[in-house]
C-alpha cells in the first residue's frame, strides 16, 4: 500500500492498494497537479476546518459572543469558509517510526481567520501501516480562546479505481441506528430519526444504488446520499467501526474506524464531468463515496448535539483509520 500527502491542504493525493489478485489501483479521485487542486471546488481530498460540514447562516453563540462566519455555501457557512484547511500550505515532519511511516502537518489558525475566535495550533499526522494495510489520521489542535471545532478528511474512494466509473455497485454498511436529517438547505432539523425503513438504512451490507433513486425527501434535498449518521458508540470514547465497504469485483474492503461520533455518507452528487482529475478523467456524478468522521452539523447551533467547543488551553483529538482489505 502507498499514500500521497500533500503539503497543499493536506490532501490524500493518491492511495495505491492491492486487488484479491494483487494488482494495484489508485482508489482516491484526484488531480495530476497543484493546479487542479487549486482550481477545485469540490474538496477531493483535503482536510477540512475549522468547522468541516455546515454551520446555518454562517453564524454561532459562544460566552455570550455572536460570532458571525464567512458565508460559502449561500446563507450557510461550509467546511471553513473561503479559505479554509483545504486551502492553506501546512508544514511538514516526518515523525516515521519503525513500524510506521508518519507525515505531521501543522498550521496555525489565527484569532478570528474566517471569523473564528482564538489562536488555533492543529496538527494532523499521516501514519501508514504498510504491514496492515491501514492509514491512520489523528487530529490535534489547542486554543488561546474558547472556539470549536470539527476536523475531518474529505477523500472520495472508489475502490475499482479513481478512473473506474461509478460506485453504485459498492456494498456499504454503515454501523448507525439513526441519522440527522436536514432541511432543503442542507442544515440538521435538530431531530434522530431511525433509519429503520428508510433509504439510509445500511445496518446490513447494500448496493449504493440499490435505494438511491427513492422518492424520498432527503434524498432530493441531497440531490442523492449526502447525510450526517449518528454512529453506534454506546457510550465508548476507543475507536470503533463505523462503515466498512466491499467492491465485488476487485474484492477490496475499507472499513472505517474512529473516534468521532458521526459519518457523513456523500456520494459525488455535484459532479457533472467538468472537474477533469487524474489523467484527464472527467469525474461524473457517483464516481466516489466520501465517509466522513465528525462531529455533526451546525453543532454550534444545535444544543441537543454532541458539543464542539473547545475550551481555552484543552486539547482536541480525534483519530480514524482507513483500514483496506481483500475478499
Amino acid at each position: 500500500m502507498e499514500a500521497t500527502i500533500s503539503t497543499y491542504g493536506g490532501i490524500v493525493v493518491s492511495l495505491r492498494v492491492p486487488d484479491r489478485r494483487g494488482n494495484f489501483a489508485d482508489v482516491v479521485l484526484g488531480h495530476d497537479s497543484l493546479k487542479g487542486y487549486l482550481n477545485d471546488a469540490a474538496y477531493l481530498g483535503p482536510i477540512l476546518g475549522r468547522y468541516a460540514n455546515r454551520i446555518a447562516k454562517g453564524q454561532f453563540t459562544l460566552n455570550g459572543i455572536t460570532y458571525n462566519l464567512v458565508r460559502n455555501d449561500g446563507e450557510n457557512h461550509l467546511h471553513g469558509g473561503m479559505k479554509g484547511f483545504d486551502k492553506v500550505v501546512w508544514r511538514a515532519r516526518d515523525v516515521s517510526t519503525d513500524g510506521e511511516v508518519a507525515l505531521e502537518l501543522s498550521y496555525l489558525s489565527k484569532d478570528m481567520e474566517e471569523g473564528y475566535p482564538g489562536n488555533m495550533s492543529v496538527r494532523v499526522i499521516y501514519g501508514l501501516n504498510r504491514e496492515k494495510n491501514e492509514l491512520a489520521i489523528e487530529y490535534f489542535a489547542i486554543s488561546d480562546k474558547d472556539t470549536v471545532v470539527n476536523l475531518t478528511n474529505h477523500t472520495y474512494f472508489n475502490l475499482a479505481g479513481h478512473a473506474a466509473g461509478h460506485i453504485l455497485q459498492h456494498e456499504l454498511m454503515i454501523n448507525a441506528d439513526r441519522s440527522t436529517p436536514t432541511n432543503a438547505g442542507s442544515i440538521p432539523t435538530g431531530e434522530f430519526r431511525s433509519v429503520e425503513g428508510t433509504p439510509f438504512d445500511f445496518r446490513r451490507p447494500t448496493p449504493i444504488g440499490q435505494r438511491v433513486n427513492q422518492d424520498d425527501e432527503q434524498l432530493i434535498y441531497g440531490h442523492g446520499y449526502n447525510q450526517n449518521f449518528v454512529l453506534n458508540r454506546n457510550g465508548s470514547v476507543s475507536s470503533s467501526l463505523a462503515a466498512r465497504v466491499l467492491e465485488p469485483k476487485s474484492g477490496r474492503i475499507l472499513e472505517v474506524w474512529t473516534t468521532e461520533p458521526g459519518l457523513q455518507l456523500y456520494c459525488g452528487n455535484f459532479l457533472d464531468g467538468s472537474i477533469r482529475g487524474k489523467g484527464e478523467m472527467p469525474y461524473q456524478k457517483n464516481q466516489g463515496f466520501c465517509l466522513e468522521t465528525q462531529h455533526f452539523p451546525d453543532s454550534p447551533n444545535q444544543h441537543n448535539f454532541p458539543s464542539t467547543v473547545l475550551k481555552a488551553g484543552a486539547q482536541f483529538r480525534s483519530t480514524t483509520v482507513f483500514k483496506f482489505f481483500t475478499r
